[in-house]
């Protein structure tokens, strides 16, 4: 079945590349965002009962099995539509509309938008590039190489609801591996979108050390160092001001650089495919054995 679950990423993520805009399970994890721990773990929960019992019921059809996955793996990606609202950033920012750029941005980063700058906002698109790139695209496909429909339905679930400190927790826990996969996706891809391999390798190992998140500066300072553009520094959110790290070592990022973002997003997601599906193999594999 190892070789259904690989089709079936494979397929999954295709159609988020085509159909685009998938993603209702975020969309509807998000209107539970801010509840009680309880929420988290019973929807947590109910998730992977629900996600087991698909495995089991499709498991002796590969055909059903990698429908299954496939129906799955689009149902959480977010690749697309985090390439929609990273262009339309970018667009905004070349033509001077600030204030759209400062709504789309609110959509993908909890930071305070209303004082930004271009390089601020640049900045911060970048970030959120980055970012989401490791939570929606990276996270759930090699969650779902390693566990199947359950694995990507929590991986994401845990990334939208992770405003409470317990799916935080949980979320960055899940992330621990999937992080430090995306960051050297980014270094092997940094080079098809004309970025710096190099650059990439050398910010995520020396710019991440004093960074507050165990994930989060890993990917972001490996996007820094491959667009090589400087990324961290003062941040501000609602409850509070943070002094994070400085990131990679270029110019401060503008327009452009969110574009270059955008695109080195798409080889990640696209690299990510592939190495999911080979995982996938892999993972079946070794069980068989």
């Amino acid at each position: 079945m190892s070789a259904a679950r690989a089709i079936g990423l494979l397929l999954g993520a295709a159609a988020d590349g085509v159909i685009g805009r998938g993603e209702p399970l975020a969309a509807f994890c998000g209107a539970l965002e801010g509840k009680r721990p309880a929420y988290t773990a019973g929807l947590v929960g109910g998730l992977v009962v629900a996600g087991i019992a698909v495995e089991r019921a499709t498991r002796r059809s590969p055909v059903l099995q990698a429908a299954g996955t496939a129906v799955a793996t689009w149902a959480v990606l977010g690749g697309a539509g985090l390439a929609a609202d990273g262009t339309s950033l970018a667009r905004d920012l070349e033509d001077g509309e600030l204030d759209s750029a400062r709504d789309t941005l609110s959509g993908l980063d909890a930071r305070t938008t209303k004082s930004l700058d271009v390089i601020g906002l640049s900045r911060a698109s970048v970030e959120s590039v980055a970012q989401h790139t490791s939570d929606s695209v990276v996270a759930p496909m090699f969650w779902g190489a390693v566990a199947g429909i359950p694995g990507l339905l929590v991986s994401r679930v845990l990334s939208v609801l992770r405003g409470t400190r317990f799916a935080a927790r949980l979320d960055e826990l899940v992330n621990l591996v999937p992080t430090r996969v995306a960051a050297a996706l980014t270094v092997t891809g940094a080079p098809v979108v004309g970025g710096s391999a190099s650059g990439a390798w050398r910010a995520w190992r020396r710019d991440t050390t004093a960074h507050p998140s165990p994930n989060a500066g890993r990917i972001e300072a490996a996007f820094a160092g491959a667009l090589e553009i400087r990324l961290g520094g003062r941040t501000v959110y609602p409850d509070g001001v943070a002094e994070l790290p400085v990131l990679g070592d270029g110019r401060n990022p503008d327009a452009g650089h969110v574009t270059r973002a955008v695109e080195l997003s798409r080889v990640v997601g696209l690299l990510t495919a592939v190495s999911s599906a080979v995982l996938a193999l892999l993972t079946g594999l070794r069980r068989s054995r």
